[in-house]
């Protein structure tokens, strides 16, 4: 038989396609053409197949040899079609049957020696290929714990390439998944550990239960980063869906560990401020990989001492906090990865950040050093929080005084609850990603009486129509943790206050 093929699958970003191996094997000169849009790795593949057939005990079929990968539109990355290339070698030269790899999707590596590599990217590249109806998969054993956590599938786990050739043509059995291990409980952060600070912790609370964005600002040891840090601890846990986002994520940026299980907690991430602009939202050349943006995915992202970023690397968040998503174009197509994330800024008041109250900066640098954070992204920032430093009293509190993030996370969890439930018509799971316009008409429009001062700092400038929708998103999340039906003024001063802050702006 000259022709075979075996299928695999090829991944842009989260997106998986199922890729069709085919091998011609003919008369004519010895050689191997592979065609298909391959990369740079995936071209030097013909070496790597051809050592570890040889070293595997197997004849080079010595022939004039074709391999095309469908669809050939399609951008080929990576090493993880070496297994599949091999055996569809070995079944056009005829030593394996065809018939054993139908319906069968081959991922993995090959070193010189024969062995099968871990790849990058299983997890959602089986579950593209559960899409389109294939049940049966061989990966390399060290990814196995990953491919168990895609459901009613068979995989097989192999180490070499030899083991694949007895496991087809003598039955010989591969690895099998073992039972995932207990899921490890969460523990060290809580929200009991902040002293004082009970504006920051309502902000916070109020930015868990609606989804908005935050900034917290003021002077360093006020308690930024430990409330920004314990965020994920009143988030409510990932449903199944988005822990299988999260950890496709992961498996594609090479994150997860060998005994992988799904992420439950939400993501936290918090890249130093000499981040590029590629690692906070994803780049690189060839294959656009995912930044920290993408990494935050359904959880937090936590820019500390916000305006030492550079001011490039924050307006490249403006788009995807708006649409969700990052597209990372290329010369060779786009690439597109998930980005909802909720984002958190620290910020100091001036360049010096003196906590002792000696600040010698002019009100020149202080406003040289905020503006570094644009007024349009900004202006995405729903809750806008002022903190003021520890007094004595509130440091030695008493720890029962002090509520837990168990405490916070059942209130978070009932006022979600009820945001789902009323917008579950209109697909919007949260208060924050309401759009304006339906919080504008009938029958979400609030009466004039509750945003009579809403409109009127619109009227003076303070908040621009975005900021306007904004504070009506946080002041429906008030409502939802007060138990109210709607808003009130109370609920829309309140979310205006914590849009305005002073000192935030």
């Amino acid at each position: 038989m000259g022709y075979a093929r075996v299928c695999a699958v090829g991944l842009v970003g989260l997106a998986g396609h199922l890729v069709t191996v085919e091998a011609d094997l003919s008369a004519g000169l010895p050689g191997l053409t592979l065609s298909g849009l391959p990369d740079t790795a995936l071209h030097e593949a013909r070496d790597r197949v051809r050592a570890a057939m040889v070293n595997s005990g197997e004849a080079w079929p010595n022939r004039r040899i074709i391999v095309n990968l469908l669809p050939a539109t399609l951008p080929k990355h990576g090493s993880s079609f070496d297994l599949a290339i091999a055996l569809a070698l070995l079944v056009g030269a005829g030593r394996l049957p065809q018939t054993a790899l139908d319906g069968v999707v081959v991922l993995g590596e090959l070193g010189l020696d024969g062995t099968v590599r871990a790849v990058r990217g299983v997890l959602p590249a089986m579950v593209a290929a559960q899409r389109e109806g294939v049940r049966r998969f061989i990966v390399p054993t060290a990814n196995l714990a990953e491919a168990a956590l895609v459901p009613d599938v068979t995989v097989h786990g192999t180490d070499a390439l030899h083991q694949v050739i007895r496991f087809i043509r003598d039955g010989e059995p591969l690895a099998a998944p073992a039972a995932p291990p207990p899921v490890p409980e969460a523990v060290g952060l809580d929200l009991a550990d902040v002293a004082g600070q009970s504006r920051g912790r309502r902000a916070l609370e109020v930015a868990a239960a609606g989804g908005h964005h935050l900034l917290l600002h003021g002077p360093p040891g006020a308690g930024k980063t430990m409330l920004a840090q314990r965020l994920p601890t009143i988030l409510p846990p990932l449903t199944d869906a988005q822990a299988l986002e999260v950890t496709a994520v992961r498996s594609i940026a090479g994150q997860l560990a060998p005994t992988a299980t799904l992420v439950r907690q939400p993501p936290f991430e918090a890249p130093h401020h000499s981040a590029t602009a590629a690692a906070l939202v994803g780049g690189g050349s060839g294959l656009a990989r995912p930044g920290a943006l993408s990494l935050a995915h359904n959880g937090v992202l936590f820019l500390d001492e916000a305006p030492e970023f550079s001011s490039r690397v924050l307006d490249a968040l403006r788009q995807p906090l708006e649409e969700g998503r990052i597209s990372l174009a290329r010369s060779r197509g786009a690439t597109v990865y998930p980005a909802r994330v909720q984002l958190v800024l620290a910020a100091n008041p001036c360049p010096c950040a003196n906590a002792a109250g000696e600040c010698q900066c002019s009100r020149v640098a202080k406003r040289r050093y905020l503006n570094r954070l644009s007024g349009p992204l900004l202006d995405r920032i729903d809750l806008r929080v002022t903190l003021f430093p520890i007094k004595p009293a509130q440091l030695f509190a008493e720890g029962d005084e002090i509520e837990t993030s168990a405490t916070v996370a059942q209130r978070v969890a009932q006022a979600r609850a009820v945001a789902a439930d009323r917008w579950a018509a209109e697909g919007w799971a949260t208060n924050s990603a309401v759009p304006g316009a339906a919080l504008r008409r009938r029958p979400w429009r609030l009466p004039v009486a509750a945003t009579r001062d809403l409109m009127r700092a619109l009227d003076r400038g303070a908040l621009s129509a975005r900021g306007h929708d904004r504070v009506l998103r946080a002041a429906w999340t008030l409502a939802d943790l007060a138990g109210r039906a709607s808003p009130r003024a109370y609920e829309v001063n309140e979310a205006m206050q914590l849009r305005i802050g002073e000192g935030a702006s």
